[in-house]
């Protein structure tokens, strides 16, 4: 039986009331920032590395150092960042940080490792899982939700 003077998140726990949780509008523009500073330096180290290594467009040797490039030095960098800091640039430009989705304790290396994993999960369906952000109560994607993790905002 509910109460009429209940409020609609009255089964929000004490500890959920204490942090805020990263919005959707947020989180993209954290995204877009850390997106930036990724391709500017994916750009130089490219840079670099042609002027160091001069490759044929056409050969399979540059195909497989750009695309390497692309996607193993994010990965790094990303996951790194999370596992020193909870969170990216962007993120923190916001003041978010990467807590335990039910203690907002920190997350064990593994578990940032399965997040960025579910950045994948989150992709595929065109984009469904990062657009969950704007719709769950929690504010969480599907790559949230696998690695059992939040983004609050530090206050």
């Amino acid at each position: 039986m509910s109460n009429a003077y209940q409020t609609p998140d009255a089964d929000v726990t004490q500890t959920e009331i204490e942090h805020q949780y990263m919005g959707f509008w947020m989180r993209v523009l954290a995204s877009i920032l850390d997106n930036i500073w990724i391709g500017v330096l994916l750009f130089i180290l490219m840079f670099v590395l042609l002027l160091v290594m001069p490759m044929d467009e056409e050969s399979s040797q540059y195909l497989m150092t750009n695309l390497g490039m692309q996607l193993a030095i994010p990965a790094v960098l990303i996951v790194a960042l999370w596992i020193r800091f909870a969170s990216t640039p962007g993120k923190m430009a916001f003041k978010g940080k990467i807590v335990d989705a039910d203690t907002f304790e920190p997350v064990s290396n593994g578990r940032l490792v399965l997040r960025y994993i579910g950045y994948f999960v989150s992709v595929l369906p065109l984009g469904l899982g990062f657009l969950w952000v704007a719709w769950d109560k929690r504010k969480q994607g599907f790559h949230d939700k696998i690695a059992g993790t939040v983004v609050i905002v530090e206050r």
